[in-house]
């Protein structure tokens, strides 16, 4: 059958991250609904009716969802599933290729082949592909990703099949109310999710949770549908959601909808052929409006003690290693930074005690800092490192990047600093990516915003960048050539980069060649059907409905 869905280990045992408080985050030992695995059925094809039931555990849907604590628990169950793994530190939740977690994934998928990483382990961890941009309908991590997306969808669809008007109506009104931001959030959280599969994969399977348990084959989605479905549910659920004043750290807010909904709109000519950028705009304003500054010291925002940022930060993926381990997430950004063979560095000067040696920067990147550290956000490690790339596999050919570390704002270590202890929050969307997308889309031809007003927030990111106003640009240096290179310099390895090399026809193409694009050192442009991935050859094999035009 396919796995569209993933495959679920027995037994059917999980650790619970409730989301109300980052540094009170629960280890709950409970029950994983039983039914979860009949609900991961509704993505799989090529199934027997006899599946159609519920598996022979101890719970199901009927004996979690009776109060609203479960229901947080399952809540949380979902916003856990960007960030871990189980309970173990790798792999556990659902049978994978590689058992990294959904961001770990995410982040080589959107980085790697980009001009930002450099990554050192190609074969040992099979991403040479991923970094030249040559990878296949059978590729591991392409897999690994598109299978995590659906299996978090499945969480959704479980929690919101148990979160109709109708099973809420036995609860007491304040508890429907409270019911009713939770199915909202599960809403967001799927929406994100979509977001994703739609960004990365384009034609995809889409379930929700009205479709059929069981012997269902899912139909293919065009971009232009999926766009569609993105748009509505956000609209939908918006009025649902906390305001910013309102809602507690790691959940999601209005703030976090109208991020997305312009990160979708920004992207629209990409994913449907028709231009949205009026909308971006006025979904910047909305999130803008919801109360949101920039934090004044850039680096804060990317230390242990980040869950203070909730100024900037407007949507955060939580790490507590006291209570969750992984080896993904910001783990893998701050481990994966610091170099195994340097004979220089201190890997405690990140706060953790294991130097992985995962990757470095290219040198197209740490080259768009023109002014080097008068920028306060070049934050690259360099005493013994090359600039650019002569072996793809030397951790020495490369800068180091020094932006994520598991460190305090006043130095000291935060706790559990082992191969996978960084308590280091990841922070999904933040108002600086709000500001950029505003600038973006008004020089795109957007309505409803200025450029003297795109030229503030520009000024407001580099007086922040460099401690006074020497950085500022004038309204007739705002350009499209501006912003992608700006976006660099202030979101680099922060998830974004693929993403916008596409959005300016740089990512595949010969407008913008850096080192090793394409597998060569001087680089090369690509075929264009690299702007996204296939889905999976196992999944053709099992659904008809899907296909790779290009693959």
């Amino acid at each position: 059958m396919s796995n569209v869905g993933g495959t679920v280990s027995e037994p059917y045992h999980y650790t619970y991250i409730t989301p109300n408080n980052k540094k009170q985050l629960k280890a709950m030992n409970k029950y994983f609904i039983g039914c979860l695995a009949a609900a991961m059925l509704s993505l799989n094809t090529a199934c027997t009716d006899d599946l159609n039931q519920y598996p022979h555990t101890e719970t199901t849907s009927e004996s979690v969802y009776t109060n609203v604590a479960n229901y947080e628990a399952v809540l949380g169950k979902i916003y856990a599933s960007m960030t871990a793994t189980g309970q173990e530190s790798s792999g556990v939740d659902y049978a994978s290729n590689h058992g990294e977690n959904y961001m770990r994934t995410f982040l080589n998928l959107q980085e790697a082949p980009t001009d930002e990483m450099a990554y050192s382990w190609l074969t040992g961890d099979d991403l040479t592909n991923i970094s030249f941009m040559k990878w296949d309908a059978g590729d591991t991590w392409v897999s690994d990703m598109y299978y995590r997306i659906y299996y978090n969808i499945t969480l959704c669809n479980e929690f919101l099949r148990n979160c109709s008007d109708s099973k809420l109506a036995s609860f007491d009104d304040a508890d429907q109310q409270k019911l009713r931001r939770y199915r909202a959030e599960a809403r967001f959280m799927r929406a994100l999710f979509y977001y994703h599969a739609l960004d990365l994969f384009r034609n995809i399977p889409f379930v929700t949770e009205n479709d059929p348990i069981g012997s269902y084959v899912p139909p293919r989605y065009t971009p232009e549908q999926t766009f569609e479905y993105i748009e509505s549910e956000l609209n939908d659920c918006v009025g649902d959601l906390a305001s910013k004043a309102d809602c507690p750290y790691g959940e999601a807010s209005k703030g976090a909808a109208y991020t997305l909904l312009a990160k979708l709109y920004l992207n629209s000519e990409v994913y449907t052929g028709t231009a949205r950028y009026t909308e971006c705009i006025k979904a910047c304003n909305n999130v803008i409006a919801e109360g949101y500054s920039l934090n004044s010291d850039y680096a804060q925002l990317f230390n242990a003690d980040n869950d203070k940022r909730t100024n900037e930060i407007i949507f955060a993926l939580p790490q507590d290693p006291e209570h969750l381990l992984t080896y993904g997430s910001t783990t893998y950004l701050i481990c994966g930074a610091v170099s195994s063979t340097s004979t220089t560095l201190n890997s405690k000067d990140w706060g953790v005690e294991s130097p992985w040696g995962n990757f470095r920067s290219r040198g197209n990147l740490t080259a768009k800092f023109a002014d080097g550290d008068k920028d306060h956000r070049y934050m690259f490690y360099t005493d013994g490192q090359n600039q650019y790339i002569d072996d793809f596999t030397n951790q020495q050919d490369g800068y180091l990047f020094t932006k994520w570390t598991n460190l305090k704002d006043n130095g000291e270590v935060a706790s559990n600093t082992a191969s996978y202890g960084a308590a280091t929050d990841f922070p999904l969307f933040r108002l600086a990516d709000v500001y950029l997308m505003y600038a973006e889309a008004v020089i795109r031809g957007g309505e409803g915003g200025t450029r003297a007003q795109a030229v503030s927030y520009i000024n407001d990111l580099r007086k922040r960048a460099y401690g006074d106003e020497s950085g500022n640009i004038k309204e007739s240096q705002l350009s499209k050539e501006f912003i992608i290179d700006e976006r660099a310099r202030e979101l680099y390895m922060e998830g974004q980069r693929r993403t916008d090399l596409v959005r300016f026809g740089e990512f595949t193409t010969s407008s913008y060649i850096w080192e090793w694009k394409g597998g060569t050192k001087d680089g090369m442009a690509v075929d264009n059907k690299y702007n996204y991935y296939p889905i999976p050859s196992t999944d053709l094999t099992a659904n008809p409905n899907l296909k790779n035009e290009e693959y």
